[in-house]
């Protein structure tokens, strides 16, 4: 059998919102514990503590003066039985039983595919960011940043004071969509003012173009250049990388998996951020796309809440709020346009892990179709790419979420019967 111990709470992922509520749920008195895929917390937007941010600062100082137990490098894998949770960590299998659950496992990138987004040096604009801050090099590199939403921004400041060479920023929405989200943005959050300023002030002698999208990448073993369009015109742009991403997508295979219920693809919570699954609660982006404010402020509330300690938690109702609206607004401003669902030819790949192509999957009406006749979604991601992309293209939904959550290796399933 595989190693047991039990908390009051376990909190699945150790970004913002997980550190948050762990922080909240410890000083509550709680015996709390926090799991992680990654090495250290911080998720992907913080790595480590591997930031300048004061904020980010602040919340490693307050969860290293708690007694929260970090369990960092270690994936949940399936549900063995109520309220008990299997990780895998280093080859070795845990069963983790806990009173209360609280679910943090923030977002992924999404992609959409077109001509050339397979070739080497094509990046997901976080998956780059991530990689700099890991000791990956871009020194003196010709980059282009695009996609959609404020991430493109904060990306191309980042590569650019780690010695990129920024050659354009492409966003695909409208420049009258920028202008009504930049009109409400000192309502929403001002600390983003400040941030935005800082980003304009360093790229600014960076092209900016709205309303302009990759169509293809080309180039013989590796990216050698991009096309672009805006509006009729089009045009090729040379550069060593592109760091490409058209928003974010919540992981909710877990509360899934659980029998959490969905809401147009986030998790429905209550307003102390219960699920509809009794002692499970979520917080931050697989609630709704909100960013860092957002995921902080929800990972307090859950953390109080599943210790009992509602008169904290409901302090920071209005709080949550402000937050919410700034996710609603970022939405409606950097919503994919139609024009990107044709971008992908009918040779372009889909599923990365099974070489399946767009023409491959035309013939069919529904995910399941398609993947049981391709294997679309049947490789090592298990459909995180590639299902999202087909919903888009296609309008298919994945139905459900199956175990195991990540790949697991034979022991650990091995020990489950033991």
């Amino acid at each position: 059998m595989p190693e047991r111990d039990h908390f009051d709470i376990l909190i699945v992922g150790a970004g913002p919102a997980g550190m948050a509520a762990a922080c909240a749920a410890a000083e509550s008195g709680r015996r709390t514990a926090i799991v992680d895929q990654n090495p250290q917390p911080g998720g992907q937007i913080w790595r480590g503590g591997k930031t300048e941010d004061r904020l980010a600062a602040a919340w490693f100082a307050r969860l290293a003066r708690t007694n929260v137990e970090v369990l960092s490098g270690a994936e949940v894998v399936a549900q063995t039985d109520s309220q008990v949770l299997l990780l895998e960590t280093n080859g070795h299998a845990w069963e983790y039983c806990y009173d209360q659950l609280i679910v943090a496992t923030g977002a992924r990138e999404r992609f959409i595919p077109f001509p050339g987004w397979t070739l080497p040096n094509v990046f997901g604009i976080g998956g780059l960011q991530s990689l700099v801050k890991g000791g990956f090099s871009v020194q003196g590199k010709k980059i282009v940043v695009a996609g959609t939403g404020p991430l493109l921004w904060a990306v191309a400041d980042f590569i650019k004071r780690n010695g990129a060479r920024i050659a354009l920023i492409a966003e695909q929405a409208r420049w009258s969509r920028l202008r009504t989200f930049a009109v409400k943005l000192p309502f929403l959050g001002p600390r983003k003012i400040v941030q935005a300023a800082g980003y304009k002030l360093n790229l600014l002698t960076v092209p900016f173009k709205a309303g302009c999208w990759p169509v293809a990448a080309r180039g013989r073993d590796r990216l050698e250049e991009v096309t672009f369009r805006a509006g009729e015109k089009t045009w090729t742009e040379p550069c060593d990388y592109l760091a490409c991403g058209f928003g974010f997508l919540p992981n909710v295979e877990l509360p899934q998996l659980l029998g959490c219920r969905l809401d147009e693809g986030f998790v429905a919570v209550d307003r102390h951020q219960e699920t509809s699954l009794p002692g499970t609660y979520c917080a931050g982006e697989p609630t709704g796309i909100g960013g860092v404010d957002k995921a902080l402020v929800e990972g307090q509330i859950a953390g109080y809440a599943a210790a009992g300690n509602l008169a904290e938690a409901d302090r920071l109702f209005s709080a949550r709020e402000k937050t919410v609206r700034f996710g609603r607004e970022m939405e409606m401003a950097f919503a994919p346009r139609q024009e990107l669902r044709e971008l992908a030819a009918p040779e372009t790949i889909v599923c990365r892990c099974e070489d399946v192509s767009r023409n491959r999957l035309e013939p069919y009406r529904t995910w399941r179709a398609a993947k049981l006749q391709t294997r679309c979604g049947m490789g090592a991601c298990q459909g995180r790419i590639c299902a999202p992309a087909a919903e888009f293209l296609f309008g298919w939904k994945m139905e459900t979420t199956r175990p195991l959550i990540f790949p697991a290796n034979v022991g650990t399933l091995a020990e489950i019967d033991q």
